[in-house]
């Protein structure tokens, strides 16, 4: 947790090394998940690994908690599985409604969880500075609502959202016309296949969303008085779509999405920002 969102803001405190890609051609990589490990360990001890773990298991919790109360108040009408082509429209109407239910839950989970999410990337960035600025979770929440007021707990929300929405639609989308055009019901192992389409459709959907986690994370610490979110890591952004045209110019918005085999950025030249 805590390596992947120093990865996000760009903090390598290591030096890359030089390996060979698949054609053999000499490439630098960035440290890979153990090393990252070991270091943080170096520098904080083993409890370091777990920086921003209570207010992401908080965080984790109320959006379970919500999704629950959500479906419960609003149960969604169960309707017959459709899988013939004769029964598209009947089909593709069940997709959208289901969707939409699980969208709206997401929606309000994500919401009521986002504060104790903005607490944990904030406690996790401070390894960056060997800052102690939000040392708790009620110290952070005070600390959050005197200097930012209401909003600073929802920095970030709306990328998250986004992402959500999109995901959620495209992933839920895909696998209904691959399952209803490409899987055919005479084949044996049909039911096998379309039971995992959405599995594969959700891995192939969260990297095109990608972007939008990493932008929503990378505002929930900047310009917050951490040293990860000031220069010379990020500018002090104005808003989410300020960071996401920042990091589309300087070809990094899918920084952090790899632990393992990280390719070193090539060297961008000074792109503007506004």
């Amino acid at each position: 947790l805590l390596m992947g969102f120093l990865s996000q803001v760009g903090h390598e405190p290591l030096p890359p090394t030089i390996g060979r890609n698949v054609l053999g051609r000499k490439v630098l990589y960035l440290p890979g998940f153990f090393t990252y490990a070991r270091h943080i360990v170096e520098v904080d001890g083993k409890r370091g690994l777990f920086r921003g773990l209570t207010p992401r298991l908080i965080s984790s919790t109320l959006s379970t908690i919500t999704r629950g109360s959500v479906k419960k108040a609003f149960p969604l009408e169960d309707m017959e599985h459709v899988s013939n082509k004769d029964d598209v429209k009947t089909s593709l109407r069940k997709v959208v409604k289901e969707t939409s239910h699980e969208m709206m839950m997401q929606c309000v989970s994500r919401v009521v969880s986002h504060p104790l999410h903005v607490i944990s990337m904030r406690c996790m960035v401070q390894f960056v500075g060997r800052e102690v600025k939000y040392s708790g979770v009620f110290s952070a929440i005070g600390r959050i609502f005197k200097e930012e007021g209401i909003l600073g707990f929802f920095v970030g929300l709306v990328p998250h959202i986004l992402g959500d929405v999109i995901f959620l639609w495209c992933c839920n989308l895909l696998a209904h016309f691959i399952n209803t055009y490409a899987v055919d019901d005479n084949f044996s192992q049909a039911s096998v296949i379309r039971s995992y389409t959405k599995f594969v459709m959700g891995i192939a959907v969260s990297m095109l969303t990608y972007p939008f986690l990493l932008v929503g994370d990378l505002m929930a610490v900047n310009n917050c008085g951490l040293r990860a979110g000031l220069p010379p890591y990020a500018p002090a952004f104005a808003s989410w779509i300020h960071c996401w045209r920042y990091l589309s110019a300087q070809g990094q918005l899918f920084r952090g999405s790899s632990l393992l085999f990280r390719r070193a950025p090539v060297p961008a030249a000074s792109f503007p920002i506004d």
